[in-house]
């Protein structure tokens, strides 16, 4: 082979390997795809709550976010209160693998273990329902709940969220003006609040949500508090009872709690935990976002459907915090874990409710100035 025709093959084979690689690439391009098949977890929820009511709808935004964010590998169905179980048998139907998950309020679990209820039940030493979820996540909570799920045998994973706005004293036939008042009525409440009415003088019925409104048409009981404006609203109360009593201790720094079965949990993948830990903290925010808008809202709905609203006393605040003291000296004598919980939240509270005391101003002083009695 002469020179030139040795020189002429070498400058064909680059040519001749691209040609190759580009018709590769051709046939790879025009070839079947083949479709990685993706599994999708189904957990079925239940809330605590009725359909109607906005606490369920609570439920169904988290639900929606885990969805969003899931990709198509993760579902949540959320069901009503009483759709597989009774709303205050949640905690057992988790646990035992009857649900996998549900919403509700740790309060709900009083009967269990005495202590599940500080978490939403007191004054919890003057913290707001944001301070109580901080201490929750920051400053011990979390591990003492997961303390007394383990004391109990309950093989569940909580979650807690969505600090609630103060609840009201509730719903009553007639104005409470002084702590005589509250002696001898049937009131609905839950957890240690139960204690503390019981203290004022109350005969207390624990219903569930669902049931306040048809006892109250019935007579079964005088007066009763359930959460929220939008709630009280939504469950029918003013069309029973015209009064409403404002501010109160029994509940003021409660939070949501999302649950789900421990083995189902524990089988998801890590990046699917990840997105459950921040569909909560998303959740959480968006909830305390919601209710302010919501329950404004129907706060002045309320007013036009002739519901009339009062302070609640200073007198019978007082006494809810005498009352309040009584109940708790006396389970923490029963409940070591009642004790722990007591310590840990007053330890917190001591160092986070000064600093938000001293910090934070008089926002009724600005409020006043532009909308209070002088400009109306």
């Amino acid at each position: 082979m002469t020179d030139k025709a040795l020189a002429s093959q070498s400058q064909d084979k680059p040519a001749r390997r691209g040609f190759l690689k580009a018709a590769a690439a051709g046939a790879a391009m025009t070839a079947p795809m083949v479709a990685t098949a993706q599994t999708t977890t189904t957990l079925r929820f239940q809330s605590t709550w009725p359909a109607k009511d906005i606490f369920h709808e609570y439920a169904n935004d988290f639900a929606s976010k885990v969805n969003a964010m899931g990709g198509g590998r993760l579902k949540i169905e959320v069901l009503p209160s009483g759709s597989v179980v009774p709303a205050f048998q949640l905690l057992d139907a988790v646990n035992k693998g009857t649900l996998d998950g549900g919403h509700g309020v740790v309060a709900y679990h009083y009967g269990k273990n005495n202590a599940l209820a500080l978490w939403g039940s007191g004054p919890a030493y003057g913290m707001d329902p944001n301070m109580v979820l901080a201490w929750h996540n920051y400053g011990g909570g979390k591990a003492l709940l997961e303390e007394i799920y383990k004391a109990i045998n309950m093989d569940v994973v909580s979650f807690l969220y969505g600090p609630m706005p103060t609840q009201p004293l509730g719903w009553f036939k007639k104005p409470v003006s002084k702590v005589a008042d509250m002696k001898g009525l049937k009131f609905r409440t839950v957890g240690l609040a139960v204690d503390v009415f019981k203290e004022l003088g109350t005969a207390v019925n624990p219903l569930p949500g669902g049931e306040i409104v048809p006892a109250l048409d019935r007579g079964l009981i005088d007066a009763a508090e359930f959460n929220n404006a939008t709630s009280d609203r939504l469950l029918g109360f003013p069309d029973v009872v015209k009064n409403c009593m404002l501010q109160s201790f029994h509940q003021s720094g409660e939070q949501f709690e999302i649950l789900f079965n421990k083995a189902k949990y524990n089988a998801l993948p890590a990046e699917l935990k990840a997105v459950i830990d921040f569909a909560v903290q998303a959740s959480s925010a968006d909830m305390s976002w919601k209710a302010i808008q919501r329950n404004s809202e129907d706060y002045q709905a309320l007013k036009k459907q002739g519901v009339k609203f009062y302070k609640t006393p200073d007198a019978v605040l007082k006494a809810q915090l005498d009352a309040w003291d009584k109940v708790i000296a006396e389970k923490a004598k029963e409940n070591a874990l009642f004790q722990k919980v007591l310590d840990s939240q007053k330890a917190f509270a001591q160092r986070a409710g000064q600093w938000q005391n001293d910090y934070t101003v008089d926002f009724k002083m600005a409020w006043n100035r532009y909308f209070g009695a002088k400009k109306a």
